[in-house]
C-alpha cells in the first residue's frame, strides 16, 4: 500500500461573522414598560373586579392598546451589521444592504435614504435636541476653559491639560456617526449589495385590528 507523500491540509472552518450592533431608546423602553405596567394593572383589574360589559370592553381595550404600546416603544430597534442595516420601526421592518443607502441624515429626526430616493425614518434613534442644546453648552464651557478641559496634576502640585476628548455629542448624533462610518467603510463591498426589502409587521397589525373592531362592536351595541 502506499501512502501520499503530504496530507491534504484540513478545510478551515468559516470564519465567524460579527454580531450586528443593537441600537435602542432606553427611554422608548423605559415608557413603554411603565404604559404596559399600567395597562395590565387597569386591564386586570377590570376583567376581575368588573361588572356586566365592563370586563369586555376591558378586554377588547387591551387587545387593542397593547400592540400599539409595544409597537412605539419597545419594539424599535436598528440593527448595523457589516452587509446590511435593518431597520424595525412600528410597523414595518426595512432591510438596506450598505451598497443601497445613499445618505443617513440627521435634523429634527434620524433617517436613512436609500438610493431610490426613498426615506426610512429610525425610530429607535430618536433626536433629543435638549441632549444637543447640552453638548453645545458643554463645549462652549471648554472652549472658555471652564469645562472638563483641566486636571488636576499629581505631585505637581497644579492643573494639567486633560486631553482632548473631541467635541461633545449626543447620543443619538453619536449612534448616527457610528453608522455612516459603517456605511463609508462597507458600502462598495461586494457582500453589502442588494435589493431593500420592506416587511409589514402584521404581528402588530393584527391584535389591534381585532381589539378595535371588537370595541367598536361593543361600543355600538351598547
Amino acid at each position: 500500500m502506499t501512502t501520499p507523500d503530504h496530507e491534504s491540509p484540513a478545510p478551515q472552518p468559516p470564519a465567524p461573522q460579527s454580531k450586528d450592533r443593537i441600537y435602542r431608546s432606553p427611554g422608548g423602553i423605559a415608557a413603554g414598560v411603565l404604559l404596559l405596567a399600567i395597562s395590565l394593572w387597569l386591564g386586570i383589574d377590570a376583567l376581575v373586579q368588573g361588572e356586566d360589559r365592563t370586563p369586555w370592553l376591558a378586554l377588547a381595550a387591551m387587545i387593542f392598546a397593547i400592540p400599539l404600546i409595544v409597537a412605539f416603544t419597545v419594539r424599535p430597534a436598528v440593527y448595523a451589521g457589516e452587509d446590511r442595516l435593518r431597520v424595525r420601526n412600528p410597523f414595518r421592518v426595512i432591510v438596506l444592504p450598505w451598497g443601497q443607502v445613499a445618505a443617513l441624515r440627521s435634523g429634527y429626526s434620524n433617517e436613512v435614504v436609500a438610493e431610490s430616493g426613498t426615506k426610512f425614518q429610525l425610530w429607535a434613534v430618536p433626536v433629543s435636541l435638549r441632549a444637543r442644546k447640552k453638548a453645545a453648552r458643554k463645549d462652549a464651557r471648554a472652549e472658555r476653559g471652564g469645562g472638563p478641559g483641566l486636571r488636576l496634576g499629581f505631585g505637581g502640585g497644579g492643573a494639567a491639560p486633560a486631553p482632548d476628548a473631541g467635541p461633545a455629542r449626543a447620543e443619538g448624533d453619536k449612534i448616527m456617526d457610528d453608522l455612516r462610518d459603517l456605511l463609508e467603510t462597507r458600502g462598495a463591498a461586494q457582500s453589502a449589495q442588494g435589493e431593500v426589502t420592506v416587511r409589514w409587521a402584521y404581528e402588530i397589525f393584527a391584535p389591534a385590528v381585532a381589539g378595535a373592531v371588537l370595541l367598536v362592536i361593543l361600543i355600538a351595541t351598547g
